[in-house]
């Protein structure tokens, strides 16, 4: 059985409006919401990617874990895109900014892969089957 309608991803970002310039840029779409607080892009059909600013996850979390703020810029996830041609999102990613980590290369499981960061230092990787 099958419990899970739709899957989104939310990143908490120190600037929305930058994050949201950032990932539309790299996913060359605009935001199907955008609204303060929240930005959502549809990748597809039931996966979507949230961006929330530190400050508004921090009034959710309250005093139960650490501030958002503190944990800025260290990897605690990583994004990984299939995608049907990785040179061209390599190259794509270049352009607008993203920080290089790793060129395409050939991986030992079997995915050619590259990574990058986005601006508050997670993790996007892009993918094709060797």
């Amino acid at each position: 059985m099958k419990h899970i309608i739709t899957t989104e991803f939310i990143l908490y970002v120190i600037d929305q409006q930058k994050s949201t310039d950032f990932y539309t840029k790299l996913f060359r779409i605009n935001p199907d919401l955008n609204v303060p607080g929240m930005t959502e892009f549809k990748l597809s059909e039931n996966c979507k990617l949230g961006l929330m600013p530190n400050k508004g996850i921090a009034k959710i979390l309250s005093d139960k874990t650490p501030h958002p703020d503190q944990g800025n810029g260290i990897p605690r996830c990583e994004l990984y895109f299939y995608v049907d041609n990785i040179e061209l999102e390599f190259h794509n990613a270049m352009k607008i900014g993203a920080k290089l980590i790793s060129p395409i290369e050939d991986r030992d499981w079997g995915d050619s892969v590259c990574y990058f960061t986005d601006l508050d230092g997670h993790i996007i990787a892009f993918a094709q089957r060797i």
